[in-house]
């Protein structure tokens, strides 16, 4: 079991990590949450010791991770995939860290046969695409066939079948009694993979409970309601019976209801006593991604802003030549030549000391309009 207690960090004027409190416990998958730079990967590095906490302390098995005896035999961890030797093949940057853990080295061939690295073991590290450098990775946290592992977005760069052998994995690495602690900004994969979710934001702990929980507190389920359509009649009576059983009612984009405060044979006896046929009456309930939207709201460090150049662009129409600039000036595709002629302007200007047209180019400009 990991424990938190009062965990915080700071670099300089910044605090990363905020008197943080948290378990994880073994047998279930564990999620760690949380926006960008809220201290996810620092509460991680606290915790293999790579940083020293400036308050408070974070145990394994009730010994901070210096104090374990063979560390790698009891703590596995995937936190950056790329800390590998890029000269070396897969085994031999396996059988480094085996051999440094006192690890047999036929361990060596097992982990690179369940990460499915057993046809490319001896290429060097350096040619492995990023999901091969994930494999390679997660074989380096399951070396030590370790009680507790930590893992930093494990599905990155990760194709489907990749990823659901990383789910299927986790899940299996915890019904075996493992402490199992996975960070993931993928909350459609989190949701089909953890059964416990801590989430944190700038530094601090927002939320410590299973995922049900947490869906069911930070969002609303609701009601999707839809009438004939066309029948605009219909649609207010069902509007007033529903408002008048205590429902809330919202319209849709789409011509469709959206109802809360009601359940659905509620909703449905409401629209038989109104008389109301119903195309649609269907439950919709909200997502971990929802969820986790509207609980981290504030503690958003990074936001996006507008492009003030969007929709400046004009669409090239083909077989007429680039017209940029066209749009805002109003001016023909050629104004922006040097010397471009205007309408009803016989010659373009002269530079400033250049010669204008002279008597032999106006009797030139006479024949051509014969």
């Amino acid at each position: 079991m990991i424990e938190a207690v009062g965990l915080t960090k700071r670099y300089g004027a910044k605090t990363a990590v905020h008197n943080l409190s948290f378990r994880v416990r073994p047998g279930i998958v564990t999620g760690f949450l949380g926006p960008n730079g809220s201290g996810k990967s620092t509460t991680m590095r606290m915790i293999l010791g790579l940083d020293e906490p400036t308050h408070g302390h974070v145990t394994i098995g009730g010994l901070h991770f210096r104090q374990l005896a063979n560390a790698p035999r009891q703590v596995g961890a995937l936190l950056d995939a790329k800390a590998v030797h890029g000269g070396r093949s897969a085994r031999n940057h396996l059988l480094c860290l085996a051999q440094l853990s006192g690890i047999p080295a036929g361990r060596v061939d097992e982990v690179l046969g369940v990460v499915g690295l057993q046809g490319v073991a001896g290429k060097r590290s350096k040619s492995f695409s990023l999901g091969m450098g994930q494999r390679l990775g997660i074989a380096a946290a399951l070396l030590g066939d370790p009680q507790v592992l930590l893992f930093d977005e494990p599905v990155n760069g990760l194709d489907p079948e990749g990823i659901l052998w990383v789910r299927n994995l986790m899940k299996q690495l915890a019904a075996e009694g493992r402490t199992v602690f996975v960070s993931s900004h993928l909350m459609s994969e989190m949701a089909l993979t953890a059964d416990h979710l801590i989430v944190i934001g700038r530094g601090q702990l927002l939320a410590d409970m299973s995922v049900q929980e947490f869906i069911a507190r930070n969002s609303a389920s609701f009601a999707r309601v839809r009438t004939p359509d066309g029948n605009d009649g219909e649609r207010e009576k069902l509007t007033a019976a529903l408002t008048a059983a205590g429902g809330e009612v919202h319209s849709e984009p789409d011509g469709a209801f959206r109802v809360t405060g009601l359940p659905l044979p509620r909703i449905s006896d409401v629209a038989h006593a109104a008389q109301v046929r119903l195309w649609e009456l269907s439950p919709h309930h909200a997502s971990l991604e929802e969820a986790y939207m509207g609980m981290t709201q504030g503690a958003v460090d990074y936001r996006a802003t507008t492009d003030p150049r969007a929709g400046l662009h004009v669409p090239h129409v083909t077989g007429e030549p680039p017209t940029a600039g066209r749009a805002a000036t109003g001016l023909r595709p050629d104004a922006h030549r040097a010397g471009a002629q205007q309408p009803g302007q016989a010659h373009p200007p002269a530079a400033a000391g250049a010669p204008g047209p002279t008597a032999r180019d106006h009797r030139d400009s006479e024949d051509e309009q014969r």
